[in-house]
């Protein structure tokens, strides 16, 4: 039937294309039925993989939130680390529910979850509330005791490992899932191929039965030929042949050989294009910008840049002169080096460098749209001579062909010569601009230096004038500088006797104080036991008198103090000893001080201390006691009623400037303030000078030196800080003492050396400006028995002195034995064994204090027997060498009774114990 049936080779390639159209179909319609079929099991396998991960890991992350936050509640306190609990709290079962939803299909898997539940719910009902509650009501107690078990640490490990059992479980359901459907997947492979195979097979036998039918074939093929000849060189027509014969080769070889002619013809005019095109430009930055557009035309490129080699007195540069396709950021770098790069190595190499894997990170293919990524990237460099001058970057995001990378070699074989002679025109372009320029500079400097010549002409004629002007006061300088030399002389010898002026003031000062202090002892003690009247031998104004005396004797001894202080400042050798000050005993200290004063003139005495005052300050506690007594003093003295007030209090860093903070870190601010008569705001400075106070009526009133407050100036500044004062006449005063805590003391150049001799210390302790008239005990039953028949040697040059305390300490009972210097102490020891104490004056005739006492230790073995050293010219470094002497303790002149007799009364126990 199929042989009668009549069909042309149209229907009957027609006919072959239904049936495969038809079997592809077919075969389309099954695998996308077992591929969707596939997709949604696997989809599904996916998402509730995802789903149950998601959960699961929602869930263990919410309790180690709510963990967290327990633990950070537990140790800060702070009510804002429990959001996190409170919100992990309320979140884990709403995904929990749905995790359990999720499984029900799975029943093990449940149980699971319950137990996790269950893990849960006994942590934050045995360790998450029950700690955070402790933690509120601050039973630390409780705490301690349960973080010694902590349960709750046992209750998460617990469930971090049914946490991991369950997603094991979970996994091991996922894979046996995955391996069903690479099963099916394989089942569906086999079957693509074997429909494959079908209709291969019933395509080749409608194949072949249609090309036995095909006879025009040769006809066709002849026709192409011709009419390719008859074009004249169209040669994009192909011979197009169904047939698998011998015509088929034909046709083949016919095409290969257009092609080939097609291409040639193609290369050769793009190549002419490419030359026409950048003839006749004379800069490299056209030339480059010219053959970059024609080549990236002619290859389809769609980035592109063009390097040309630059020399340098150090190095070889290429520098980018054009680029295709630029943008705001700019196509490529500015510059490479030889061997840096793709650029570099390209020129190091000498050879077309071609890519087609290119790395993620290269620079996208901007359009308006998008950016693309490139393809091929092709760099070709430009030779001349055997040297590169120049390499050509492009990419493209189609890829280059053979074709096109062959029309880049061939266009770039002469192109090196027109780049060289580019550069060769425009470096003569450069020297001819320079030589012209040069020629105008010179024909400019000409005509200044013409110009400059008639004026050093004339210059030279002034010269000579001043030259001899110069020589006239070269002699006037040379006279003036050997009176300069004398006058410099003088004042070095001026100089000298300054110091030497200064080294007898300060010898005279500590001379002044032996001989002032020494009558003085004598007026004190002797107006002191007159004023004790404990004989009741004098009227009462003679009893007033002796107390006159004896106050006017100590105020002239302050007054010595003050002097002596002030010279000591002046002169730049007042020591300034920086240790730590107990500022804790500051308080008690000056309370002990002056509450007798402040309950005698019925005055309220205050003392206020911050609580964040440190309890180390490191200064010099001897002058920041003087100071703060004579603040207090002046308080006291100038004050009828009301209150004195001592505010102690410790500066913020928001209060130090940055000066301050430089200096120190602690500063201490002390206001002594007061409700008394008040100063003046135009005496505010004057205070502070010495010898001067408010006005003559106040001198009259009060009495008074002036130095105190001018010594507290000074002292202040000594120990890197400074007073300041707030006063109103009538409205009383406030002084405020700033000072900076210094450990290692003021760091300071030292500009002056220390001389020989310095002058001699002032007391322990200033003296108050006014001391308060002490009412003196009378000697007690245990004095009486302490001093009571004690051979007492007073070894003293003074006659005064001697009978002085001869008086005062025989009306106590005790022998009394003198020597009028170390030699006849010497001799009275040797006689007399029965010594019970010595007091020893050091500045004697024959033989001194110092060399007494070390016979009497040193020769006469007398290791334990008292010996009080006296003196009333204190050397800074005298108290150490009596005491190294073999003094058992040193008092200072002129004495002080009361000191006098407490010092004896702890000797004489002790030797007595």
């Amino acid at each position: 039937m199929l042989n009668r049936l009549k069909l042309g080779i149209r229907s009957k390639i027609t006919l072959g294309y239904i049936v495969i159209i038809l079997c592809l179909l077919a075969a389309i319609i099954i695998l996308n039925h077992q591929i969707t079929s596939l997709q949604e099991e696997r989809n599904y396998i996916i998402k509730y993989d995802a789903k149950v991960q998601e959960l699961t890991n929602n869930i263990e992350k919410y309790i180690l939130d709510m963990e967290s936050s327990q633990r950070a509640f537990i140790i800060t306190g702070e009510p804002s680390y429990l959001e996190p609990y409170d919100n992990a709290a309320k979140s884990w079962k709403t995904d929990f529910n749905d995790l359990y939803l999720q499984l029900k299909e799975k029943p093990a898997q449940r149980e699971k979850l319950k137990e996790i539940e269950e893990t849960i719910e006994h942590w934050i009902e045995t360790s998450g509330n029950p700690t955070i509650q402790f933690t509120k009501d601050n039973d630390t107690a409780a705490l301690n005791e349960f973080f010694k078990v902590d349960n709750g640490r046992q209750d998460i490990e617990k469930m971090r490992n049914l946490f991991e059992s369950f997603r094991s479980a979970e996994n091991d359901y996922t894979q046996a899932k995955a391996h069903q459907l690479d099963k099916k997947n394989s089942q569906l492979t086999s079957g693509l191929f074997g429909i494959l195979i079908v209709i291969s097979t019933i395509s080749i036998i409608i194949a072949n039965g249609i090309s036995h039918s095909i006879v025009k074939t040769i006809t066709e093929v002849m026709q192409t030929i011709q009419e390719i000849a008859v074009t004249k060189g169209n040669f994009k027509r192909r011979i197009h042949v169904k047939t698998n014969d011998e015509v088929n080769e034909l046709a083949d070889a016919t095409n290969l050989l257009l092609e080939s002619v097609e291409k040639r013809e193609w290369l050769q005019t793009n190549i002419a294009d490419i030359v026409k095109k950048y003839q006749g430009i004379s800069a490299i930055t056209g030339l480059a910008e010219t053959f970059l557009s024609e080549v990236a035309q002619k290859t389809e490129a769609s980035l592109g840049a063009f390097y040309v080699r630059e020399e340098t007195e150090d190095q070889i540069l290429f520098v980018k002169k054009a680029a295709f396709a630029d943008g705001d950021d700019r196509v490529g770098i500015n510059s490479f080096k030889i061997g840096q790069g793709l650029i570099g190595q390209c020129a190091l190499e000498k050879r077309i460098l071609f890519y087609d894997n290119i790395p993620q990170d290269y620079r996208l293919i901007r359009t308006g749209l998008a950016e693309v990524k490139p393809q091929n990237i092709l760099l070709v460099p430009i030779i001349f001579e055997d040297e590169v001058i120049a390499v050509v970057e492009l990419a493209t995001m189609t890829g280059f062909n053979d074709l096109q990378q062959k029309l880049v070699k061939q266009v770039i074989e002469n192109f090196g010569l027109t780049i060289n002679s580019v550069l060769g025109r425009m470096e003569i372009v450069r020297l001819l601009n320079e030589s012209r320029a040069m020629t105008e500079e010179l024909q400019v400097q000409s005509e200044e230096l013409q110009t400059q010549s008639e004026e050093l002409q004339m210059q030279t004629e002034e010269l000579t004038i001043i030259n001899e002007q110069l020589e006239e006061r070269t002699k006037e300088a040379e006279s003036k500088s050997r009176e300069l030399e004398k006058a410099k002389k003088e004042l070095e010898e001026t100089a000298e006797q300054l110091i030497l002026n200064s080294n007898y003031k300060s010898e005279f000062l500590a001379n002044m104080s032996h001989e002032l202090r020494t009558p003085l002892n004598s007026i004190l003690i002797l107006s002191e036991m007159l004023a004790e009247n404990s004989h009741n031998n004098l009227t009462d104004e003679e009893a007033e008198f002796a107390k006159v005396i004896h106050s006017s004797g100590e105020d002239l001894l302050a007054l010595i103090n003050d002097i002596l202080d002030l010279s000591k400042v002046e002169a730049g050798k007042l020591d300034i000893i920086f240790d730590e000050v107990n500022m804790h005993e500051i308080p008690i200290q000056m309370e002990h001080t002056f509450t007798p004063v402040a309950t005698k003139k019925n005055l309220a005495f205050q003392i206020l201390k911050a609580d964040d005052v440190v309890d180390i300050f490191y200064t010099d506690e001897k002058r920041f006691h003087q100071i703060l007594k004579n603040l207090l003093s002046n308080a006291f003295k100038f004050t009828e009623r009301g209150s004195v007030t001592l505010t102690i209090q410790q500066l913020t860093q928001q209060q130090l400037t940055s000066n301050m903070q430089e200096v120190s870190a602690d500063w201490l601010e002390i206001t002594v303030s007061d409700t008394g008569i008040g100063i003046p705001k135009n005496k505010h400075q004057l205070i502070f000078e010495s010898f001067q106070q408010a006005d003559g009526a106040t001198v009259r009133k009060y009495g008074g030196t002036g130095l105190g407050l001018s010594i507290c100036k000074e002292f202040a500044k000594l120990l890197g800080g400074w007073i300041t004062l707030q006063s109103e006449e009538g409205q009383g005063s406030s002084f405020t003492l700033t000072i900076p805590s210094l450990p290692n003391g003021i760091e300071e150049e030292q500009c002056q050396k220390l001389a020989m001799n310095e002058v001699a210390v002032t007391a322990e302790e200033v003296m108050l400006i006014e001391e308060q008239p002490q009412e003196k005990e009378k000697v007690s039953q245990h004095e009486v028995e302490v001093f009571q028949g004690k051979n007492i040697l007073i070894v003293d040059d003074d006659n005064r002195n001697i009978y002085a305390l001869k008086t005062t300490l025989e009306k106590r009972g005790m022998n009394i034995l003198v020597a009028k210097d170390g030699l006849e102490c010497i001799e009275i020891m040797q006689a007399n064994h029965n010594v019970d104490l010595i007091l020893m004056d050091i500045m004697m005739p024959i033989m001194d204090g110092y060399e007494a006492m070390s016979i009497i230790r040193q020769q006469m073995k007398q290791i334990d027997l008292p010996i009080i050293a006296l003196t009333a010219k204190a050397m800074k470094n005298d108290r150490d060498k009596a005491l190294q002497a073999g003094a058992s303790d040193y008092i200072s002149k002129p004495l002080n009774l009361d000191q006098l007799l407490s010092v004896l009364r702890v000797w004489l126990v002790s030797k007595g114990s």
